[in-house]
């Protein structure tokens, strides 16, 4: 019986694909994506500490909003600290209220993510023109901000409809980070042609972790150093991406973050991170992908 499928990228086995490497004859591509995300007081979509699903609250609110007061600087002194680059999933509207936040993100030369408008919609409800004004609006934001448009876009709340990877290439997106289906990047169909799908975490991701499935931060920090450990040694056979998804208000909090900066640490000082670790962000994965790797080597070509 046929089933409703997608028809966006074929099937495809890890173990039968073709070998390349990442640049300097790496093996492992590793990368820190933040969200730096913005919710409406009062009304709309929200995440909570203690509840899947709340209904708006000041005190949900007070605790997402600590993440672009407190929580954001914090993780971006651990980064600087440890010298590692880093990319941002932005909501648009934050330019409009908190602009001076950027200043910093801009000093440190790290990437900036499409992330929709604000955190408190997503488009998975949407008609295909009101996604398209969604995806427009929030594009020219980033643009105008930072002076050219952003490569990458990951939906709030990962959202999609079954038109948002045409309208994410029609929009002058290379990729997409939204389905996190591979541990290498694959090609994705569009009605206007190819779209790269760069691996994004679903489970070495903070929210999902500690505020849905009420993690510890402490088993966060070994659900990085167990995913590095084994990746790592898989490398060697085929060549693999490695993602740390955090959150401002989430790993942002002081408790959460030493033993984050812990695990982060063990990973750069493992004996075979020089060798086999490049240190990235997902536009340059994009990047390497589009311009130096023949396009056949990935999946759905």
């Amino acid at each position: 019986m046929p089933l409703p499928t997608h028809n966006r990228y074929p099937y495809s086995t890890i173990d039968q694909r073709k070998d390349f490497n990442w640049p300097d004859g790496k093996r492992l591509a590793f990368y820190v994506c933040n969200n730096i995300e913005y919710f409406a007081f009062g009304a709309g979509l929200g995440s909570e500490i203690g509840m899947v699903n709340p209904p708006p609250n000041h005190r949900s609110y007070a605790w997402r909003d600590y993440g672009n007061r407190v929580g954001l600087f914090r993780i971006l002194d651990m980064m600087d600290e440890l010298g590692l680059p880093m990319a941002h999933n932005t909501n648009s509207f934050l330019y409009d209220v908190h602009p001076e936040m950027f200043e910093r993100i801009r000093r440190r030369g790290d990437e900036i993510i499409g992330h929709g408008r604000t955190n408190a919609e997503r488009q998975s409800s949407m008609w295909e023109e009101d996604e398209a004004r969604l995806i427009r609006e929030s594009t020219e934001a980033l643009t105008k901000h930072e002076g050219k448009p952003p490569k990458g876009w990951l939906g709030p709340w990962l959202a999609e409809t079954y038109s948002t990877p045409d309208l994410l290439k029609e929009n002058g997106y290379t990729y997409l980070l939204d389905w996190s289906c591979d541990d290498q990047p694959i090609w994705m169909d569009t009605r206007s042609g190819k779209i790269l799908l760069v691996p994004y975490s679903l489970e070495i991701n903070d929210s999902p972790a500690m505020v849905f499935r009420h993690h510890s931060a402490r088993e966060f920090a070994d659900m990085i150093v167990d995913q590095f450990e084994e990746m790592i040694e898989e490398c060697e056979r085929r060549p693999l991406v490695f993602s740390v998804v955090l959150h401002t208000f989430v790993a942002g909090q002081a408790f959460r973050l030493r033993p984050l900066r812990q695990a982060l640490k063990h990973c750069m000082e493992h004996p075979l991170a020089a060798e086999r670790v490049w240190y990235t962000r997902p536009g340059d994965i994009a990047d390497y992908c589009y311009n130096t790797l023949p396009k056949d080597l990935l999946p759905g070509a």
